[in-house]
């Protein structure tokens, strides 16, 4: 089976609580995040969440992921797969390593899977610069002095 797999890494001059509390507030996420555009559903591993992401210059795309992973201010991880499961998965992540008590690195990736993942491919690049676009809001969003 076909794989690739996208990753990035940012530092944010913030600590991991104030980045995982951008990342789960699901409702005000649209407002500052320009990749994912819309995101609804209970946090709770197990649980199937709603997810809108517009990578730049493609069509926006929803999805319907089941949380993987849930450890508060360390890892978020879902998976959704396209039509049925092995035709095309993506396992997406957000990994918080605290560098100090002020600064974290948030690696934000993704590990593609399936039959058709070779010819979905053509989608990475933008993928790849909706993660990027994504990172660098939320820094800004978690660096922002609070209201």
């Amino acid at each position: 089976m076909a794989q690739r797999q996208l990753e990035t890494q940012i530092d944010i001059d913030a600590p991991a609580a104030r980045i995982w509390a951008l990342l789960t507030d699901f409702e005000r996420m649209p407002a500052w995040n320009p990749f994912i555009t819309g995101i609804s559903g209970r946090l709770a591993q197990g649980e199937r969440l709603s997810v809108q992401i517009a990578p730049p210059g493609k069509t926006a795309m929803r999805f319907r992921p089941v949380i993987l992973t849930l450890r508060p201010q360390q890892e978020l991880r879902w998976r959704g797969s396209v039509l049925i499961r092995g035709l095309f998965d993506g396992e997406h992540y957000f990994l918080l390593e605290p560098l100090d008590d002020r600064r974290t690195r948030l690696t934000h990736g993704e590990r593609f899977s399936g039959l058709l993942v070779s010819l979905l491919s053509g989608m990475l690049p933008a993928t790849r610069q909706g993660f990027e676009a994504m990172n660098l809001a939320l820094k800004e969003q978690a660096e922002a002095p609070a209201v």
